[in-house]
């Protein structure tokens, strides 16, 4: 059988015929971009570079890649110490130490791993995002974005704007967060899930850098609010005990009981697994940008051949018989194999990642 394989304004026009079109992006969005700085899979092995052996061998022996877990993990173990061995000094001075460090660790990688501010992107390249991006969130579309990344690129793309008013591209989007009603002046703003997060469109499945959990809220900070920098921003918030709400676990069950214990990554998983879910009159087009389908994303991905999703248009990048496109191929038609009987199949179209020019 020939292999189809179309480019991105084919597979659009093709998913003309569905009411509803969704995007799920993966961190090939986040390569497309800045190739040499998004290319590792794991925020984890990154700050793993810089870490000291013990701390290695603590994330191991735990079981995680959870950068909270650990340090409070760490915390808590000194607390202990203080009481079953009061004289050990040495022994909660070390812990202590380690779980700083830990913090240093985490905000090196994020340092290594992502620019530091929004114009460091050219504005043509903002532009050309933006035009993708309004196939899906725009006047003319009602769609959603889901995101598994947590930089800040989809961020900085939904809030630039061009700087010709006549030429400006319209995006509609709503990522849930407002000024906190107790302190209009804070330098964030919270997420209110229990009201804006109902028109919600911009869903971050494995949290983001600039999300932090302040305990009795859900955190996000804004270069608007600030004027400063990622690293900077984080660097603060980390020595307030705030954490970067994000997924860093290497295995589907791991992130899947990660997202259930946080109230904001659990609302953005069902709104996913609803909108898998969700059979409109004319059916749901859903299109993946820069994900390969591997098992590690099982939990999202999966609800794609459960659901009743019509038909799911995934990108491929560079020769689509390559061995790492076969590879997705394959997994795509595994997903494809888990529809149940009763439903109609999925339908499936390959489309070149190259031709939708996300970047320019």
């Amino acid at each position: 059988m020939t292999f189809k394989f179309l480019n991105f304004d084919q597979a659009l026009s093709k998913s003309g015929t569905y009411s509803k079109k969704h995007l799920l992006l993966g961190n090939g969005f986040s390569i497309a971009c800045k190739s040499d700085i998004f290319a590792y899979g794991s925020l984890f092995e990154e700050a793993k570079k810089t870490m000291s052996k013990e701390l290695a061998a603590i994330f191991a022996a735990m079981g995680t890649q959870d950068f909270e877990e650990v340090i409070r993990a760490l915390q808590h173990a000194a607390a202990i110490v203080s009481v079953y061995r009061p004289k050990f000094f040495a022994t909660k001075k070390l812990l202590l130490k380690d779980a700083e460090g830990l913090k240093t660790d985490l905000i090196k990688a994020v340092a290594g791993r992502h620019p530091a501010r929004p114009n460091e992107i050219s504005d043509d390249s903002y532009t050309a995002c933006r035009r993708f991006l309004s196939n899906f969130v725009s006047d003319g579309a009602n769609g959603k974005i889901y995101t598994m990344n947590y930089d800040l690129l989809l961020y900085w793309t939904l809030m630039h704007e061009e700087a010709d008013v006549l030429a400006r591209i319209a995006l509609t989007h709503d990522d849930g967060f407002r000024k906190d009603y107790n302190d209009f002046n804070a330098p964030y703003v919270e997420w209110q899930g229990e009201g804006a997060a109902h028109g919600q469109n911009i869903h971050y499945l494995h949290g983001a850098l600039h999300l932090f959990d302040a305990g009795h809220q859900l955190q996000k900070y804004t270069w608007v609010n600030t004027g400063k920098a990622l690293v900077d921003q984080a660097n603060e918030a980390l020595k307030k005990d705030l954490f970067p709400v994000f997924v860093a676990e290497g295995e589907s069950n791991s992130k899947l009981a990660k997202i259930r214990h946080s109230a904001y990554l659990h609302h953005n998983f069902k709104s996913f697994a609803g909108v898998c879910q969700t059979k409109p009159k004319d059916g749901t087009a859903l299109f993946v940008y820069g994900h390969s389908f591997a098992k590690n994303d099982a939990h999202v991905l999966n609800m794609i051949g459960y659901g009743k999703i019509a038909h799911v248009f995934v990108s491929l990048y560079g020769d689509p018989s390559s061995k790492v496109n076969q590879t997705i191929r394959t997994n795509v038609e595994h997903i494809a194999g888990l529809r149940p009987p009763n439903l109609p199949p999925l339908k499936i179209d390959f489309y070149d990642a190259a031709s939708a020019k996300v970047w320019g």
